[in-house]
């Protein structure tokens, strides 16, 4: 983020002109700053040593940056504060319009709540970053006043209501980002006028209508995110027009069907997100001269055809998604010797007895569900590869139970075994434990780690679970983007399933970490069971179990349930990559009827 590296290259600057002069901070933004450190309710606290210039080397020096030109070099004035991370859950101070040269302010990461002062529209910031705090109410038109901001970042609050034709005031902004609140109503046509901005961020919020035409004014776009929004499809023409784009993300729309966009003069394109965007028709060719993409996420459309041989001769691409489309023809043989981690899953791929897999377990390939019906007539191929997932075991093999510890260790509950699920595999993994499997589909975009994690243990206290079955709650399965786990050759009949979900992640205190939202889809069976499922506001909080019960009827010996996230929910608390669903444990019991 510019303002971090703003930050940085000032702090090193200072310091070493610090070492030279004796010029000390303005004593009246002494004051000012006693002031606004007392009403955050960080004066009281040992570190900070008011005697000390603020404009010194040292522990002032990590918060608070100078300029100390002003009178001859000998009187410095604050230009740059940031107190991130500090958890403070006061309301936000009028005084930071007495520090007039005050430039950037970064107060990301506490528990901030109120709204905006309307006495800031008269402070001339360049950068504001407000993200990851408590404050609430209808967009506030301070922020629209304040002309002179390059980068605003307002992502995880409680901000609500319609985006205001005022904003086409900041026609300065070179970043937006306005993820995870509650805004509403379809987007402004003012914010057409934002012709400078390089970095928009809009993702989880509850806009109406479709994403507007007018984009294509934003030709000097680098970076945008719309997912989880609630937009209608089909996908705008003039997105053609951003041919400056390095990262795409649009997912889950809803609605109208969208032909596949015209992207071919988007050169430097590096992320493609174009998921759930009930895109239809064939791939198109043109990806082979796209030499910079890296991720491309096509998954969960209704694409049809065959994959394009182009996409073997994308060097640099490390993650291909086409999960659950309908895309036929044999899997080329470049999916199989190639370095990437390509997921296929859920197709209607035709069977090539010469270069098919043999079977589902592959380091960096996903084949799960691949094949059309058609093909599960060839003894030859591995039920993993059918659709549905079907059971060749006799009847005296089959099961009528299935427990399953999600991420964790077989325990022991009640004198009922659930078994082990520690399998570590990384971005796409499918992994058969004899009874029962899982595949999962995703990396976690952003998080800067070059391996994800996907089992969480926990980091928030368990509350109001019973020491027996508390290590059901002390790990779980997570997954970026969707996670199934397949019952396999149970009997048919009818059967009682318990999802057993808690949130370790987030915590429950007064800190930005219990800020975080997790939002996901599950599906029994095929049919959507929970939409938009938050587990802490279902649970009353973190650390708490919640169990799901589910009468379901088996009737081709095997059960499928699903996770899948749908671009709700923060990704940036506590850290950026912190998304997706997850899940604890998994009871399956008959129900016996007489």
């Amino acid at each position: 983020m510019k303002t971090l590296l703003y930050f940085s290259i000032s702090l090193i600057l200072y310091s070493q002109f610090s070492f030279t002069q004796s010029a000390k901070l303005d004593t009246q933004e002494v004051k000012v700053l006693k002031q606004i450190w007392g009403k955050l309710g960080l004066e009281d606290k040992n570190e900070w040593d008011f005697d000390k210039d603020p404009c010194s080397p040292g522990r002032w020096q990590l918060f608070v940056v100078c300029d100390c030109s002003f009178e001859s070099n000998t009187t410095c004035r604050v230009t740059q504060i940031s107190i991130s991370s500090q958890n403070i859950s006061t309301s936000l101070p009028t005084e930071f319009t007495k520090l007039q040269h005050l430039q950037i302010l970064d107060l990301r990461f506490n528990y901030l709540r109120g709204t905006i002062p309307s006495e800031w529209a008269t402070m001339r910031l360049s950068n504001l970053s407000l993200m990851g705090n408590r404050l609430s109410g209808r967009f506030p038109t301070t922020l629209t006043r304040m002309t002179t901001l390059l980068e605003l970042d307002i992502e995880a609050n409680r901000f609500s209501g319609p985006i205001p034709k005022e904003i086409a005031n900041l026609k300065n902004l070179d970043m937006l980002d306005l993820s995870s609140n509650d805004f509403t109503g379809h987007l402004p046509a003012a914010l057409a006028k934002l012709t400078n901005l390089t970095n928009l961020r809009i993702c989880d919020n509850n806009f109406t209508g479709k994403i507007p035409n007018f984009i294509s004014q934003w030709t000097k776009i680098l970076r945008l995110h719309i997912q989880g929004c609630s937009f209608e499809g089909p996908l705008p023409l003039s997105i053609s027009a951003l041919t400056q784009l390095k990262d795409l993300r649009i997912s889950d729309l809803k609605g109208g069907a969208s032909t596949f966009p015209s992207l071919e003069k988007m050169p430097h394109l590096s992320i493609l997100v174009l998921r759930n965007c009930l895109i239809r028709g064939t791939i198109p060719n043109y990806f082979r001269d796209m030499v910079n993409l890296s991720t491309i996420d096509l998954s969960f459309n209704n694409l049809t055809g065959e994959i394009p041989s182009s996409f073997s001769q994308l060097e640099n691409v490390d993650y291909v998604y086409l999960t659950k489309n309908n895309l036929t023809g044999p899997l080329p043989g470049w999916v199989f010797s190639s370095t990437k981690n390509v997921d296929v899953s859920y197709n209607h791929f035709t069977w090539d007895s010469s270069s098919g897999p043999k079977t589902c377990e592959h380091e960096k390939i996903n084949v799960v569900e691949s094949y059309s019906s058609s093909s599960t007539n060839q003894r030859n191929i591995h039920p993993c590869l059918w659709k549905d997932f079907p059971c060749t075991k006799s009847d005296a093999q089959k099961i009528n139970s299935l427990h399953i510890n999600c991420g964790g260790r077989e325990v022991n509950i009640n004198n009922t075994i659930y078994e082990s699920d520690t399998e570590k595999k990384g971005v796409s993994p499918y992994y058969n434990a004899g009874n029962w499997a899982f595949s999962s589909t995703g990396n976690f975009l952003d998080d800067d780690h070059d391996s994800d994690i996907y089992i969480l243990s926990n980091t928030s206290s368990l509350y109001d679970i019973s020491t027996s079955s508390s290590e059901l709650y002390t790990t779980a399965r997570k997954s970026a983007i969707s996670l199934t786990y397949y019952g396999l050759c149970l009997k048919n009949g009818h059967y009682t399933v318990r999802l057993h979900f808690a949130e370790i992640l987030f915590t429950q205190d007064k800190s930005f970490n219990s800020l975080g939202k997790r939002v996901f889809n599950v599906y029994v069976q095929g049919e959507l069971k929970l939409k938009n499922f938050d587990i802490v506001k279902e649970a009353g909080g973190t650390g708490r179990a919640v169990i799901k019960n589910y009468h379901v009827i088996v009737k081709n010996n095997t059960l499928k349930i699903q996770l899948y996230w749908a671009g709700k929910g923060t990704t940036g608390i506590p850290v950026r990559g912190s998304y997706g669903p997850i899940i604890s444990a998994i009871s399956v019991d008959p129900i016996v009827t007489s």
